[in-house]
């Protein structure tokens, strides 16, 4: 246990994360009551930040007998919250910042905390980069909300992994026994991970397999084509191989642009109509040229469709592949008509319990990790759940490669026999793309 801290919090730290009070350990706790009145501009409305304002005001207010401007509220961990009030704005901050803007004002909470405490460090946690550069130009000890951030993002960054100097006699098996062999034949089971996808290697034979843990083997996977769609790579096989397997209720598929992530999932899950009552494509809305969506005209699903476009795109390529007259594209149309096959804003399914669902989320690497709780937690039984994205692409300002849902997700799950995770490395949507993708 290290020295007792201060940490002076950010509106966006709250708004990530509106539970945060219980993650600083037994160190205190400074809320400037201007993070207070921005809260107050965020508690109306359906997003996930209106609904973390609204969850943390509440949790403040199970505070209120307790008198935060004075004494400080006794935390959980051990620490003190205060609420530091506006009269404390200290008078060096507007001649290095002119402005007395939310920020400033934070800034100048912090400098007064720290000159009242000397001998305790105190620190403004903040996701705002600016914010915590304009920080240290005064001299202040900044540092970005870490609580739920990934070390390892390097799983991001490469394929599957190749596992050579393997007995050709036993991939040989692997070929002839289609329920696999038992894993515990193989040197390398210490290794792998539950629903782990690999290539074998032999100096004379090598095959794509995949680790089972409900039934210990190891089986081929197999090359099969979806609704129309063949895989084009390894990755691309081994992802089919996790998002055909009902056993694998979690799936989280990551790769750049281009590599196929939300039509691969698109087409298992058109493949396997029959088990499944419903099929959900969702994405968070990211607004468009800094407008917000009531911005847009028309009523709330006009709203939602330039959003929702991309999901439309992947559903009419794999259209493509028949003719307008075929059973196939008719049973699409079908199922859109019957609510059966269903795009919408992934808003919208809040307070829902999903059963029976084949449920795919696009785009999951703008959401937080509470985001993708609440998401994951509308699951009921015999519902599947699908996670795709990019995470060197977020568009929110205060997520990044390590903070962002869908790497926090993967990062908890793994090791787990429910879920499976593939990266996609190659870009299969052209050789225009794919250039761009790696040079731009």
């Amino acid at each position: 246990m290290g020295a007792k801290k201060n940490f002076v919090l950010d509106t966006n730290v709250i708004l990530h994360d509106y539970k945060c009070l219980n993650n600083f350990q037994e160190n205190n706790i400074y809320i400037p009551i201007v993070v207070l009145e921005e809260l107050d501009k965020f508690k109306r409305g359906s997003d996930p930040i209106n609904y973390n304002a609204r969850e943390f005001v509440r949790e403040l207010d199970e505070l209120t007998d307790e008198d935060l401007f004075q004494k400080g509220a006794d935390l959980v961990q051990g620490g003190k919250l205060w609420i530091v009030t506006a009269d404390r704005y200290h008078k060096d901050i507007p001649a290095s910042f002119i402005e007395k803007t939310a920020d400033n004002m934070i800034l100048g909470c912090t400098r007064y905390i720290a000159r009242q405490h000397p001998e305790i460090k105190t620190i403004l946690v903040t996701k705002d980069i600016n914010l915590r550069m304009k920080a240290r130009a005064l001299g202040l000890f900044s540092e970005d909300y870490t609580n739920d951030k990934v070390v390892d993002v390097d799983i991001f960054q490469r394929a599957h992994e190749t596992y050579e100097n393997i007995d050709a006699d036993l991939i040989d098996k692997i070929y002839s026994q289609p329920e696999g062999i038992d894993a515990d034949l193989l040197e390398i089971t210490s290794k792998l991970s539950p629903n782990e996808c690999f290539i074998l290697k032999s100096v004379r034979n090598s095959v794509l397999a995949r680790y089972n843990p409900f039934t210990g083997t190891v089986k081929k996977v197999e090359k099969s084509s979806n609704y129309g769609i063949t895989p084009r790579n390894a990755e691309q096989s081994f992802a089919f191989e996790v998002l055909n397997d009902p056993e694998v209720k979690l799936v989280g598929i990551t790769g750049k642009a281009g590599t196929g992530k939300t039509l691969l999932a698109l087409a298992s899950a058109l493949k396997q109509a029959g088990v499944y009552k419903q099929i959900l494509l969702a994405r968070p809305i990211v607004s468009l040229a800094n407008k917000d969506i009531g911005f847009l005209p028309g009523d709330e699903k006009q709203k939602v469709a330039p959003y929702m476009q991309p999901l439309f795109d992947n559903l009419n390529v794999i259209k493509g592949q028949f003719t307008s007259s075929s059973n196939e594209v008719k049973r699409i149309d079908e199922m859109q008509k019957e609510n059966q096959l269903v795009i919408e804003a992934l808003a919208f399914i809040r307070g829902r319990s999903l059963s029976d669902t084949f449920c795919i989320i696009d785009e999951a690497q703008n959401l937080t990790p509470h985001e993708i709780k609440t998401v994951i937690t509308r699951a009921a039984e015999g519902t599947k759940m699908v996670f795709t994205g990019d995470i060197q692409q977020i568009d929110s300002p205060y997520l990044d490669a390590q903070s962002n849902g869908l790497a926090y997700m993967i990062d908890k799950m793994k090791g787990q026999d429910l879920f499976a995770h593939i990266n996609l490395v190659k870009g299969e949507r052209s050789q225009l793309a794919e250039l761009a993708s790696d040079l731009l």
